[in-house]
């Protein structure tokens, strides 16, 4: 009896090294993977990114995991690379995410639904396919809770979702990103769309609560009750123009339009929005093919070429052309923007690995230490590289161009 229980023991701890000895030399194998500029540029990113962290939840803080909308923007590019390649690196590299972040019942383990933000919805847009691959219904749990958070989201008096509980009665064009795709996928897959209505209100709130009659462009926020120290006291408009703000809100109404139904009114509304930001922005896109974190001053000191809002809007173009929402001259457009992403904001490593510069960290509004939305303050937050917000958009934009 006593030989056996030693076996055993003595089988699970070989099993157990051999299991550590497998993991760490697939981690090796990562680490040395050369990556062949063969490839297409999404993939290079892609596998770049994976080469760097072997789990996606090391994108973000490798000691805290969590459900945010980052990570959700990168694996969002990961699952439409893995539709367009079939390549199932890609496909379980968002699995698991989701098996790290979701337990067996369907919990997200970080996320709490009762702080009412709505950057928490963005990532779970990659459930919808995990769900149909697997059947598994913690996925399908997962999806739930987070309609039940959009259902009692606060909302200003005019019925718009405030960007978070702790920023009362404002839309941050951010959040319609964050929000109204995941929206429209849940309500026209599990509710018969019966709520298409209020997501179109969503756009046109914030589109004519933020638009700048002089540019045509769209201002970074809308505070309804005109309290806010950045807010105008007559409009309740932030103060400046904000690429990425934009970027977000362009890929918001190209990706929303996937599940309105070309028959059903809001369907050309938000076409329309499209098609005049689109030009408005194209009037600001720079002679090198970028856009400037803060657009409409390109020459004054401290401004910078951006390229996570770049990458957005060569996406939106490039699919606002495909799918017959813009007219043809946005491919070329795109093209530009792409190329010069390519020759001035990234870099490649000697085994192929690379990396996206000139990244805006973060930028918002309010909170503590207050971000008062000058330019002073936009341009003075962290420039990075291989932040998690240009990474998706770089995947999304090469995929839209098929680069």
């Amino acid at each position: 009896m006593k030989r056996t229980i030693l076996f055993f023991i003595s089988t699970l701890l070989l099993t157990s090294i051999s299991c550590k000895e497998a993991k760490k030399e697939t981690q090796k194998e990562q680490l040395e993977m050369v990556i062949s500029d063969s490839l297409k540029w999404s993939d290079r990113m892609a596998q770049s990114i994976m080469k760097r962290h072997p789990k996606a939840v090391q994108t973000g803080n490798p000691n805290k995991p969590s459900w945010n909308y980052k990570i959700g923007l990168l694996l969002f590019s990961f699952e439409k690379l893995h539709q367009e390649t079939g390549n199932n690196l890609y496909y379980n590299y968002v699995k698991e995410y989701a098996e790290t972040e979701i337990d067996s019942s369907g919990t997200i383990l970080s996320y709490n639904k009762d702080e009412y933000n709505i950057d928490m919805i963005n990532s779970g847009k990659i459930l919808f396919s995990l769900y149909d691959k697997t059947q598994d219904t913690r996925y399908f749990n997962a999806l739930k809770t987070l309609r039940e958070q959009l259902k009692g989201m606060p909302r200003t008096n005019s019925g718009g979702f405030w960007h978070k509980k702790i920023y009362p009665n404002q839309m941050w064009l951010d959040g319609l990103y964050m929000g109204s795709p995941f929206y429209a996928q849940y309500n026209t897959r599990y509710e018969n769309g019966d709520q298409l209505d209020d997501i179109v209100k969503q756009f046109r709130l914030v589109y004519q609560h933020t638009y700048d009659e002089e540019t045509g462009m769209l201002l970074h926020a809308w505070d309804e009750s005109k309290q806010m120290d950045w807010a105008d006291k007559e409009t309740g408009k932030s103060p400046n123009f904000w690429s990425r703000s934009m970027g977000w809100f362009m890929m918001a109404m190209v990706d929303v339009l996937d599940f309105i139904p070309q028959e059903h009114p809001g369907h050309q509304e938000i076409v329309g929005y499209l098609n005049q930001l689109s030009s408005a922005l194209g009037n600001q896109q720079d002679v090198s093919g970028l856009w400037y974190q803060v657009p409409n001053f390109p020459t004054k000191e401290g401004n910078y070429l951006e390229s996570s809002s770049t990458c957005m809007f060569i996406y939106a173009y490039a699919k606002g052309v495909a799918q017959g929402y813009l007219p043809e001259e946005y491919q070329s457009k795109a093209e530009s923007a792409f190329n010069a992403t390519i020759e001035k904001l990234i870099t490649v490593d000697t085994d192929g690995e690379i990396h996206i510069n000139q990244v805006c960290g973060s930028a918002g509004l309010g909170g503590n230490p207050y971000r008062d939305g000058s330019f002073e303050y936009y341009i003075g937050e962290p420039i990075k590289t291989d932040d998690l917000h240009g990474l998706g958009p770089f995947i999304l934009a090469a995929l839209a161009l098929d680069q």
